[in-house]
């Protein structure tokens, strides 16, 4: 059953708010793995918006750094 006190309903906007803005950024980091594989200056945004997604709660701080990882490997196994 869904909230419906006064601050019940206000959690239930600034949810919905939060939940279709990390969206976007979750969006933007998949978007941003794709070329990194693909394109080698791509590589350091990645690393950025998953560290940046990390340090604000979006992603967790361990599911960053194993997509950095993994996309590091496929970077040096392309090369190899």
């Amino acid at each position: 059953m869904a909230k419906r006190t006064k601050s019940g309903l206000k959690h239930l906007r600034t949810s919905a708010r939060r939940r279709n803005a990390n969206a976007g950024v979750r969006s933007r980091i998949k978007t941003l793995l794709r070329s990194g594989q693909t394109e080698a200056e791509h590589i350091p945004q990645a690393q950025a918006a998953l560290d940046k997604a990390a340090s604000h709660g979006i992603i967790h701080p361990n599911t960053a750094a194993r997509r950095k990882s993994r996309l590091m490997r496929r970077r040096t196994a392309g090369t190899a």
